[in-house]
């Protein structure tokens, strides 16, 4: 995305808050290489392990609030390290989509969101292109909370902008409790179509608070690209 004058400058550390979906998954390799929009610098990469989907509800951050749907298909190794990588992601907002990548190296697209609360407590989030919606899926909320905190499960994030690795370690804490995914609708021309798989864990983070820190950026990390 290019800079336009209407776009809103707001450099890292990010603090942010607001509400989150995450469901775990154990991905295969032959799912992530086929179906896991894997950029060139990841695939070589890949190791496995767990990943994420995750749908985001920001109440407030750096450029406002603005709705997020990002996938994690596992963990890669960079810099002798285990770690997480998006491969793809989008957001409601033009100035988050540019920020996160001149910020971070994330990847991220614009999208339009619908986030519904409906009278029985389930809640449903279709995510649109062009009016189309490419994502639909609906949750229903548990009643088991427990707290969710990177000091104890601690995050950390590699993306490649241009020629340099970006490292960032963001924290996080909130007040997690057990959720279920109901059904999931996806364009998979669009986004990982996750719709035959089963997570191994769904939870709805609430009023969670989080830190996006300036990141260690590694300049020509990627000097054969």
């Amino acid at each position: 995305m290019e800079l336009t004058p209407d776009v809103k400058i707001a450099p890292a550390p990010w603090h942010l808050t607001g509400n989150a979906y995450m469901m775990i998954y154990k991905f295969s390799k032959e799912f992530v290489e086929k179906q896991g929009f894997l950029s060139h610098y990841q695939r070589d990469r890949f190791l496995g392990y767990v990943g994420t989907v995750m749908l985001i509800d920001y109440k407030t951050s750096g450029v406002g609030a603005y709705q997020e749907l990002l996938f994690i298909p596992g963990m890669f190794t960079f810099d002798w390290k285990k770690v997480f990588s998006i491969s793809k992601i989008y957001v409601s907002s033009r100035d988050s989509v540019y920020n996160g990548i001149q910020n971070w190296g994330i990847p991220k697209e614009y999208a339009d969101f619908e986030w519904k609360q409906n009278v029985d407590g389930t809640e449903e989030i279709s995510v649109k292109l062009e009016g189309e919606a490419f994502f639909n899926a609906k949750f229903s909320k548990g009643f088991i909370p427990f707290p969710l905190t990177t000091s104890i499960l601690p995050l950390t994030i590699v993306q490649k902008l241009h020629k340099d690795l970006f490292i960032t370690n963001p924290t996080v804490k909130g007040r997690a409790v057990l959720s279920k995914l109901k059904s999931v609708e996806i364009d998979e021309n669009l986004f990982p179509d996750i719709s035959n798989a089963s997570p191994l864990l769904t939870i709805k983070v609430e009023n969670f608070e989080m830190t996006f820190h300036e990141p260690v950026v590694k300049k020509n990390y990627f000097v054969t690209d």
